[in-house]
């Protein structure tokens, strides 16, 4: 079902969160936006699964190291709501410099999310590229 309107702005407010993490590279603020759970997941092309944050802080990492410089924009967004658990799907464009190119990469992604208190937490992460790299 369609998100509420306070529900698909505190939803999108955390992709804002996450695309701000991929230009300043703050672990703190990547986990600040992933639940802290054992099982919570990311997919990544290229990769297996990311399970539990430790892993997701890893592979973050290990993509950091490989470029100068990265940002994140969404564009068509579709936020679903139930009680404290919302999914949405987006498409994004990645940016990334490495080795003083820059190439921006189109890309699918789907979260799930679920309210803890007053926070949304993303408990599952899936990004595709749309494209050939």
């Amino acid at each position: 079902m369609k998100a509420d309107a306070m529900t698909e702005a505190a939803v999108k407010a955390v992709l804002d969160q996450l695309a701000e993490v991929y230009v300043t590279r703050d672990l703190a603020d990547l986990r600040a936006v992933f639940a802290p759970d054992p099982d919570v997941v990311m997919y990544s092309p290229g990769t297996d699964a990311c399970v539990g944050l430790s892993e997701i802080q890893a592979k973050a990492e290990s993509d950091w190291s490989q470029s100068e410089a990265a940002s994140l924009t969404y564009g068509w967004t579709s936020v679903s709501a139930a009680g404290s658990v919302a999914w949405l799907a987006t498409d994004a464009d990645f940016t990334v410099k490495a080795g003083g190119h820059e190439k921006t990469m189109p890309a699918r992604i789907t979260f799930v999310l679920e309210k803890r208190g007053e926070q949304w937490l993303i408990v599952h992460a899936h990004y595709s590229f749309a494209g050939a790299l």
